[in-house]
């Protein structure tokens, strides 16, 4: 299973996301959490700082993704 989500993380980092339109933004942000919590789930029992890392990316990624559909994410 950990083999998947990181295999399906990586795919997601190399994924271009330009000429997306505004359907495909909003698949790639809920795809981009759902990964981020399945992620963070394994991450709180082995605290293995390579999936902090992964989590991390994936985040600037959502983060611009969303940035872009609604203006800038609240923090």
């Amino acid at each position: 299973m950990t083999q998947d989500l990181l295999q399906q993380a990586e795919e997601f980092e190399k994924r271009p996301m330009s000429h997306m339109s505004t359907s495909d933004r909003v698949k790639a942000s809920r795809e981009a959490k759902s990964l981020i919590l399945s992620i963070n789930e394994i991450y709180k029992k082995t605290k293995d700082s390579k999936l902090m890392e992964i989590m991390k990316n994936i985040t600037v990624k959502k983060r611009k993704i969303e940035k872009r559909l609604k203006g800038s994410p609240l923090v």
